[in-house]
C-alpha cells in the first residue's frame, strides 16, 4: 500500500471538516486507488462519491464523501520533486552566489511539477512507468525545455550525452494526445541561426500537440563560467527577423503564430513589440513572452479615478520594464495620484539581469534609499517574493525592507489594476 499523502490544513466549512478530517492524517486510498502525491488526489477525487481511507497515528480510518462540482477542502504537503542531472551549460541555479537559501539551489525535472506549475522539463528522465501515467491521467499540458532538435548540439547544451532524442520523446506524448509548451534558450554561436530555424520547423509537425513554441534569450549573470555570450543588439534583432518569417507562415497554415519571442527580444533590439493579437491567447506569458504588451493594453484601457492623497507612493521595477511602467505611471500623476517608480539595478547577479522577479532585498534598500522619505508608501511587486512568507532571494522580509527604509509597504500584483487598487485602499 501506499505511504500515503499527508493533509497539512483542513479547510472550514468543507466537506473535509464536516465528515471530521483533520490536519495530520495521511490519506491512504481514494475509492481502492492508492494515493503517494497531488497528481493522484486530484486524478482520483474528482467522482462524485469518494471512500477516503485515511491513517491518524495507528488507527485506519474510513470516510465516505459524496459532492458535486465541491472541493473536498484540504491543503497537502508539497511532494517531493524528482531531481535534474543535467548539466545545462546555461543553468540559472550554477549560477548563483553561495549563501542564498537552500531551496534556490535545488534543480527540479520532474513532469508532475510540469503539469502542475508550468515547469520545465527536459523528457530526460522519464521512465516507462511515466510515460503510462501521463498517458492514463491525461496529464496535459506539459512544458518542454527544447533548445535544440539536433540529438548533438541539444546533448551538448543540456550536458547530458545519454539523453534520448527530444523529438522521440515529443513523439510519445502527442501519441498520447498531450499538448506540449516547448521552450528555446537561444545561446549566441550555438542554437541560434539555421539550427533555430531547424528546431521551429521541426516543432512545428508536431502541432498541434507541440501548442506552441517560446523563444527566449540565454539569461547570464556575472558568476557564469562556460563562456556562452549574451544576445546583444544585432543578435536580438537577428532572432525577430528569423521567428518573424515563421510567425506569419504559421499565421496561415495554424491561424496562430505559433512561435513566440520573449518580450527581451524587442527590448534588447530596441524594435517596437507586435500587436496583441500576435500573442493569441497568451500561452507563455509566465514566461516572459507577451509581458509587456499585455500590460500596456490593459493600462491604455484602464479607467483611472482622482485619487487624492497626502502621502507619496513608490514603487519600482527592473531595469528592462522601467520605461513601460514609467509610462503608465505618468499617466497616474496626470489624475494627480502622487507616485513614482525608480529602476533597481541588480547588484547580486549583474547588471545583465534586468527583471524584476531577480531583485534582492538588499538592492531594494540600497537603491531606493536615497529617494525614499518617512511618509511615503512602497509598493512591492510580488513577483519579487516567491512564497507564502513573504521572502525575497537573499531572504529579506517584506518587514525588513519596512523596517530598514522606515515606510510603510504593500505588496502588489504585476497588473495595471493591481496598482491601482492598492492606491485606491490606501486612502
Amino acid at each position: 500500500m501506499s505511504k500515503g499523502l499527508k493533509i497539512e490544513k483542513v479547510l472550514p466549512n468543507t466537506l473535509a471538516s464536516s465528515v471530521g478530517m483533520k490536519a495530520g492524517d495521511i490519506i491512504l486510498s481514494i475509492n481502492g486507488h492508492p494515493i503517494k502525491d497531488p497528481i493522484d488526489l486530484m486524478f482520483y477525487s474528482s467522482e462524485e462519491k469518494l471512500n477516503i481511507l485515511i491513517k491518524r497515528d495507528s488507527q485506519i480510518l474510513s470516510f465516505s464523501i459524496s459532492r458535486i462540482f465541491e472541493p473536498i477542502g484540504i491543503e497537502v504537503e508539497q511532494m517531493r520533486v524528482k531531481r535534474c542531472k543535467n548539466k545545462c551549460l546555461f543553468c540559472f541555479v550554477d549560477q548563483l552566489p553561495k549563501g542564498l537559501r537552500k531551496s534556490l539551489y535545488v534543480k527540479d525535472e520532474d513532469y508532475r511539477a510540469s503539469f502542475l506549475y508550468g515547469n520545465y522539463i527536459t523528457l530526460t528522465n522519464l521512465t516507462k512507468k511515466d510515460y503510462e501515467r501521463i498517458k492514463k491521467m491525461r496529464l496535459s499540458p506539459l512544458y518542454v525545455s527544447v533548445h535544440a532538435t539536433d540529438p548533438e548540439i541539444r546533448n551538448t547544451l543540456i550536458g547530458n550525452f545519454e539523453a534520448p532524442p527530444i523529438m522521440t520523446e515529443l513523439k510519445k506524448l502527442a501519441k498520447y494526445k498531450i499538448r506540449i509548451h516547448a521552450q528555446i534558450v537561444v545561446c549566441p554561436g550555438i542554437n541560434d541561426g539555421e539550427v533555430l530555424e531547424k528546431t521551429i520547423k521541426d516543432l512545428s509537425k508536431l502541432y498541434p500537440y507541440v501548442a506552441s513554441v517560446a523563444v527566449v534569450p540565454v539569461g547570464l549573470t556575472k558568476y557564469h563560467k562556460n563562456g556562452l555570450t549574451a544576445v546583444d543588439k544585432k543578435k536580438a534583432r537577428e532572432i525577430i527577423e528569423i521567428v518573424s518569417v515563421f510567425q506569419k507562415r504559421f499565421h496561415k497554415k495554424f491561424g496562430i503564430t505559433f512561435a513566440y519571442l520573449a518580450d527581451e527580444f524587442y527590448i534588447k533590439a530596441d524594435v517596437a513589440f507586435p500587436s496583441l493579437k500576435t500573442y493569441d491567447d497568451f500561452p507563455q506569458i509566465e514566461n516572459g513572452v507577451g509581458m509587456v504588451v499585455s500590460f500596456l493594453d490593459k493600462a491604455m484601457k484602464l479607467s483611472i479615478p482622482t485619487v487624492v492623497s497626502k502621502r507619496r507612493f513608490v514603487t519600482f521595477t527592473g531595469t528592462s520594464f522601467f520605461p513601460f511602467l514609467r509610462e503608465f505611471v505618468e499617466k497616474l500623476k496626470k489624475k494627480n495620484i502622487p507616485i513614482d517608480v525608480y529602476p533597481i539595478k541588480n547588484n547580486l547577479f549583474g547588471e545583465t539581469v534586468t527583471v524584476t522577479g531577480l531583485l534582492t532585498g538588499e538592492d531594494i534598500c540600497k537603491e531606493l534609499s536615497p529617494y525614499i522619505e518617512s511618509n511615503d508608501v512602497l509598493l512591492v511587486p510580488d513577483v519579487t517574493m516567491k512564497d507564502s512568507e513573504n521572502k525575497f532571494l537573499d531572504d529579506f522580509t517584506l518587514a525588513d525592507i519596512e523596517k530598514i527604509l522606515g515606510v510603510k509597504t504593500f505588496k502588489v500584483g504585476t497588473n495595471p489594476e493591481d496598482l491601482l487598487k492598492v492606491i485606491q485602499l490606501q486612502n
